[in-house]
């Protein structure tokens, strides 16, 4: 049998024309997108992709899987539709929390899913950064929440009848002003070279950056720039203007709204996993269904789990 998660990957890239493409539709890395076709087309016992510079053709392989992945994947979301119905989800609502940049980057196709699944469930979206997402699930505040951690971290206890399950794990990468000589190779660059490097840095008051900063630190990069708030944007815009160079999330990266220079750090033990929080001692249909479509889109990490 066929995994329904990467059928779903060789159809976006059907649909996309490339790797790269197919991957920001999901929320995947392009690494991350790249294994999920490679074992499927292990799975097929025969190549379903044709790379090339500008981007990626289905084989004959290919465009036969797709059509039946197609047909796979509407009879599964037609299922979901119909017990959906049978257990309750013609009406109640849902109450999701997230962070920004989930809530920009992420969130949307999932919940665009939820709503095709699920039009009379009434849906509320609110923001919540780490970990105050977290202590809203514990008091019932809302029913689902994303969060995230990072590596290195400091441990940190969940609160009883709250469990958090992985979605999403990404590297930290480097990123700099354009044509930064730093960002200039495609090879990994070891952490020590950035010794003597003006950071712009999130420290010290966001906790869950705490122990990346601590290893930075180790590492030489010398804090030129302290932002206070965990706001990513203003991180990269400030990095992009040439006060200095930073460390963020790959999809952060990926995404900046300013022009910046970015390249993968050796090692590559810097990450940030983004999990759903929910509780566990409550039954939500909805809750249920929305971590499912969470499942289909982005893929549990086996890793992190």
């Amino acid at each position: 049998m066929y995994d329904p998660t990467r059928l779903a990957a060789l159809v976006a890239v059907s649909e996309a024309g490339s790797i790269t493409r197919a991957a920001e539709r999901l929320g995947y890395t392009v690494p991350a997108l790249s294994q999920q076709l490679a074992k499927l087309e292990r799975e097929a016992g025969t190549a379903l992709l044709v790379r090339h510079h500008r981007g990626a053709r289905l084989t004959g392989a290919g465009e036969l899987l797709v059509g039946h992945a197609r047909r796979v994947l509407d009879e599964m979301e037609r299922a979901r539709h119909e017990l959906a119905r049978l257990a309750g989800l013609s009406g109640g609502r849902l109450r999701v929390a997230t962070f920004p940049t989930a809530g920009i980057h992420l969130l949307p196709p999932v919940l665009s899913a939820f709503r095709r699944a699920h039009p009379d469930v009434e849906l509320t979206v609110t923001g919540h950064e780490p970990p105050f997402g977290v202590a809203a699930v514990a008091a019932g505040e809302v029913d689902l929440a994303l969060t995230h951690t990072y590596e290195p971290a400091d441990p940190v206890p969940l609160p009883a009848a709250v469990s958090a399950e992985p979605v999403l794990v990404e590297e930290l990468v480097l990123v700099t002003r354009p044509g930064h000589a730093l960002t200039g190779a495609a090879s990994r660059l070891p952490l020590a070279d950035l010794a003597g490097q003006p950071l712009i840095s999130m420290a010290p008051d966001h906790p869950p950056r705490q122990a990346v900063e601590r290893a930075l630190a180790r590492a030489g990069a010398a804090p030129a720039v302290l932002v206070e708030s965990p706001g990513y944007a203003l991180v990269c815009a400030l990095v992009s203007a040439g006060l200095g160079v930073a460390v963020v999330p790959e999809m952060v990266a990926r995404t900046a709204a300013t022009p910046v220079g970015t390249r993968l750090l050796e090692p590559g033990d810097l990450r940030r996993t983004i999990s759903v929080v929910h509780r566990t001692d409550e039954s939500s249909p909805a809750a249920d269904s929305f971590r499912a479509l969470l499942r289909g889109v982005f893929g549990r990490s086996a890793s992190a789990a």
